[in-house]
């Protein structure tokens, strides 16, 4: 059992209930939000303002659960330093804050590369051009990710936070925001491959969303999950591989020429699909067939 889990177990109740309470609120608005809008890869990100809120909202809801040992580590330290007069105690939310605001630095800097291949032209990306392939090879890519130095280090920390906070800790009410961005920062190098996967087969996809951040638990809670890496890098460059050769048969897919892509589409332009023609029940009588006059 690692260090973070351990701890969890002893923590303090209130601090995991009320983390516990806002992921689940998070997801309750997610679902409610974004029910219908998958339009498959590349989705319309939309306004910044709305895009904004959706994703800090998608991210409260996929990390603040594997967050949740270091969340209840920092707020026991907190009260013990307190307790015995080393610092002032300081609520988690600003921890929490700082975590969540590296995360939407992200989801910002994604959407500035999104929209900046907007403006350059995306005909070449279209589905029945370049787009599986695309798509395939950000899957591939996010699978070999998983396989680097660099996820293997941030994925210790996240899984083992114990040392960052008894070394590295910050006084203060803006040094507990600094932490939570400093460990924002470490979650941000184990997943953004996995978000960058999401991004491949629709940031806008519950389902998708729901297994990248099962994904995300595992590797971070999970007794073993510092070795399902592996697992994952194979299964994400067999998806990428899918994707590129038959998009079609991926379950969950929502393709972006499809009519399902559509009615997504035009639910965000706050658009109603058109009605489909009535069926008539009653059809009038062909007229007799007359006998031409000699």
């Amino acid at each position: 059992m690692s260090v973070a889990r351990a701890q969890l177990l002893r923590g303090r109740p209130l601090v995991a209930a009320t983390l516990v309470a806002g992921a689940l609120v998070a997801w309750i608005v997610t679902v409610e939000r974004m029910r219908g809008m998958d339009a498959g890869p590349g989705t319309d990100l939309g306004g910044l303002g709305w895009y904004v809120g959706i994703w800090t909202t998608m991210m409260a809801a996929m990390m603040l659960p594997s967050a949740l040992p270091m969340v209840v580590l920092f707020s026991r330290v907190s009260r013990e330093r307190a307790r015995r007069g080393f610092a002032e105690l300081v609520p988690s939310w600003l921890f929490v804050a700082g975590y969540l605001a590296v995360w939407t630095a992200y989801g910002l800097v994604a959407y500035g590369i999104y929209r900046a291949v907007i403006a350059a032209g995306t005909e070449w990306l279209a589905w029945d051009r370049a787009g599986p392939y695309v798509a395939g090879a950000a899957l591939a890519a996010a699978g070999l990710y998983e396989l680097t130095p660099l996820k293997d280090v941030c994925l210790r920390h996240c899984r083992s936070p114990l040392h960052f906070l008894l070394h590295d800790w910050r006084k203060g009410r803006l040094g507990a925001f600094r932490m939570g961005a400093e460990h924002g920062a470490f979650c941000v190098g184990c997943c953004w491959g996995l978000m960058l996967a999401l991004f491949a087969l629709g940031v806008m996809s519950l389902f998708w969303m729901a297994v990248v951040a099962a994904v995300i638990l595992a590797e971070k809670l999970a007794p073993a999950g510092d070795r399902l890496t592996r697992l994952f890098a194979v299964a994400l460059v067999a998806l990428g591989v899918w994707v590129a050769a038959a998009p079609a048969s991926v379950p969950g897919l929502v393709e972006p020429n499809s009519h399902g892509a559509d009615l997504a589409r035009m639910k965000m332009m706050h658009m109603k699909p058109a009605p489909m023609p009535a069926r008539m029940t009653h059809m009038a009588p062909e007229p007799a067939a007359t006998t031409p006059m000699r």
